[in-house]
């Protein structure tokens, strides 16, 4: 038999951002509770509105079903006496299952004989263990801080005053957090503020919603705000802006949403559109609106937990709430606008960026001379990136970073286009924080990409100089990121840069500030963030490893990528074992020579057929690959090389490699020292053996 249960706690508005994190986490371990019991059930529904938390679990079986097992006891020899009476041992073991002496069994474990006992556990009752189960739930829940309220010892997120325990029409009598459960629940604090008395769990959330004007279903709430939000944004001529974390923070702050527009002075237009974005967003959870061309309309959404009779009444509240916050950024957008970027950037003279590194004035001069350097191999405007670098943190001085700290280096942007810089510098001031997160969009400019890699390298070389290098989980500068994001503009912009020769000016550029011996270890941090990139990709890490033991090709970025693309497909084919258990062969080989073999190889000596067409093609290979390794086109050598797998074969089935003959042994050592050569020039094949 099974029966529909619910279980909803009620409490006061719980904290908004983590509603859905709190809903997941009590379900997940309430479920995972019920399976480890043995308890079936069907689909289970989570519920999550700013007053109460909920689960409905579909056909939960009422009873545990019975379970056979088998408990062990005493060795034999302990559990009777020389006379074959039993032990006090032998008979405590019975009697704590309820049985006789002569009733236990006897099992040999391979460590010895023991008395074992068959016997049949009874299951228990559904309704006797969901207390526990929703109790233990509750008290793992992911709450950084509990708090007290009135004289109540309990601790919760928030105050709790309902919960519901029904299984089927019954009430599950337990209590929680000073409360007992019963089967009455509450609708919305205004529009059914009274008691909704269930009958059954199954009814919850059709009651809820129709008697007590509350949407408990998150993920439906949620997609009806999103729905209302898009059409009253069509309605008003342009598109709303669905932020997807402002979103869930919305869906989290209302019980029954109701989309509402409302406006604001054109006057406010004149600030970056940006920054009054961030205005609505953060302070007022308010949606904006972008006409066809992008720009930001006199409009804003808010989503209002009251269906009011007069909605004019509730936006005119809304909009003079928000005037004094646009008032604010225009306040502080025209404070600074009567500054340059320059001038600006003066006071980061007295802003430290790490004790150790100097101040920020001291990083952006940094910066502007390793962008230099880059801009000038990747074919970039080394003037332009000198003075972007330059004025790079300049609008962290200003006002409006200072109120909005998402502005960083969006209003350096439009500061600097107001001033009439070069539009590659003002570009290169908004894309120097790029990519912020994985899979956001990289640098698009030239200036912008060299500024932008040069931030990442001084900020990795520095902290990496000083010892402060990431461990475990602790990465406060963020180097992880950095490093990626470096790593993305070089390979997705193919730009050809030498990452080690970057690490190197950057730590001169430091100088006695930093400890220049550990840029080896920045350089091995870089390699680990390879491994991190392609496994994400898919490509297997052998085929990650084979690249990573070519010390060059770690160097390069961009050849590295092409490589590993190279090796991924090569591996594929049917060549691939063969020819790497024969360079792990090979490598076995020459790793016991206590000196290098010899740098050529005497044709004279070849005197088995299979060494001479070995010889023959290796020669003829490192010849044909040559242009093919200075174009990078690693996919043609390699396939070349796979026509290698017969004679490779062939000279090992036939060919004594270490002959008596010193001179034909050395001969054919430098052969084989040849060989590995060869594949090395793409990656150690050899790891990628089986």
């Amino acid at each position: 038999m099974s029966r529909d249960l619910l279980i909803e706690l009620g409490t006061e508005e719980l904290p908004p951002k983590a509603l859905a994190s709190l809903s997941a986490a009590l379900t997940d371990e309430f479920v995972r509770q019920l399976d480890e019991a043995g308890l079936n059930h069907g689909a289970v529904e989570r519920f999550a509105a700013p007053r109460r938390l909920a689960l409905l679990v579909r056909d939960l079986d009422e009873k545990q079903a019975d379970r056979d097992i088998e408990r062990q006891g005493p060795a034999v020899q302990a559990a009777f006496d020389s006379d074959g009476n039993p032990t006090k041992a032998a008979q405590g073991f019975a009697a704590s299952l309820g049985l006789t002496v002569d009733q236990l069994g006897r099992q040999d474990t391979g460590k010895g004989e023991r008395l074992v006992a068959q016997i049949t556990e009874q299951g228990k009752s559904a309704a006797e263990l969901i207390p526990a189960f929703f109790t233990q739930s509750i008290q793992k829940l992911p709450i950084p801080k509990r708090m007290r309220w009135g004289k109540r010892k309990v601790q919760f997120v928030r105050p709790a005053h309902w919960l519901v325990a029904l299984f089927g029409d019954e009430v599950i009598p337990f209590e929680l957090l000073d409360l007992q459960s019963g089967r009455t629940s509450y609708g919305h604090r205004f529009h059914a503020p009274g008691a909704i008395e269930l009958a059954s769990a199954s009814e919850y959330a059709q009651r809820i919603e129709n008697d007590g004007h509350v949407l408990a279903d998150f993920d439906r709430r949620k997609a009806m705000i999103k729905e209302q939000t898009l059409a009253a944004g069509k309605e008003a001529g342009g598109v709303a802006q669905i932020n997807p974390d402002l979103l869930n923070e919305v869906t989290a702050l209302v019980e029954w949403p109701e989309a509402l527009m409302g406006s604001f002075d054109d006057d406010f237009l004149r600030v970056p559109q940006e920054a009054l974005i961030s205005a609505m967003e953060e302070h007022q959870k308010y949606f904006s609106v972008l006409d066809n061309d992008g720009k930001l309309m006199p409009r804003f959404i808010t989503i209002s937990n009251i269906q009011s009779k007069d909605p004019q009444q509730v936006i005119h509240g809304n909009e003079k709430v928000i005037r004094p916050r646009l008032a604010d950024a225009a306040f502080f957008y025209d404070n600074d606008c009567k500054r340059t970027l320059a001038q600006h950037a003066e006071g980061l003279t007295n802003v430290v960026f790490q004790q150790q590194l100097g101040t920020v004035a001291e990083k952006c001069e940094r910066i502007g001379g390793l962008a230099a350097v880059i801009a000038e191999n990747i074919g970039g405007d080394v003037d332009n990136a000198k003075l972007a670098g330059k004025l790079s943190k300049a609008d962290l001085n200003s006002e409006m970073v200072g109120e909005f700290d998402t502005m960083q280096g969006i209003m350096g942007f439009y500061l600097a286009q107001r001033e009439g810089q070069p539009k590659e510098v003002a570009n290169a001031l908004y894309e120097q924080y790029l990519p912020r997160f994985a899979g956001d969009t990289l640098p698009q400019s030239k200036t912008g990409m060299a500024v932008s890699l040069a931030d990442k390298i001084d900020t990795l070389v520095g902290i990496f100089g000083i010892g402060q290098k990431p461990s475990g989980t602790k990465d406060p500068y963020a180097l992880r990121r950095a490093t990626l994001g470096v790593l993305r503009i070089i390979i997705e912009h193919e730009l050809a840069l030498d990452l080690r020769e970057l690490l190197d000016k950057a730590a001169e550029q430091l100088g006695e500030r930093i400890d220049t011996a550990q840029v080896d270890d920045a350089f091995e941090f870089i390699k680990g963030r390879y491994r991190a990139i392609y496994q994400e990709q898919g490509i297997a890490t052998p085929v990650i490893l084979s690249v990573l033991a070519i010390d060059d090709a770690c160097r390069k970025p961009l050849d590295f990528d092409r490589r590993v693309k190279a090796v991924a497909a090569f591996q594929q084919r049917d060549e691939a074992q063969a020819l790497a258990a024969a360079n792990k062969r090979v490598s076995n080989i020459l790793a016991k020579l206590e000196t290098a073999p010899a740098e050529e190889i005497d044709g004279a000596l070849l005197e088995d057929e299979a060494e001479k067409t070995l010889t023959n093609m290796v020669v003829a290979a490192f010849e044909q690959t040559y242009e093919l390794l200075e174009a990078g086109d690693y996919a043609s050598v390699l396939e070349m090389l796979a026509q290698l797998r017969e004679p490779v074969d062939t000279f090992f089935d036939t060919v004594m490699v270490m002959a008596e003959d010193e001179a034909v042994r050395n001969n054919r050592l430098a052969l084989l020292a040849f060989l590995r050569d060869l594949f090395l020039n793409v990656a150690d094949i050899s790891l990628l053996q089986e």
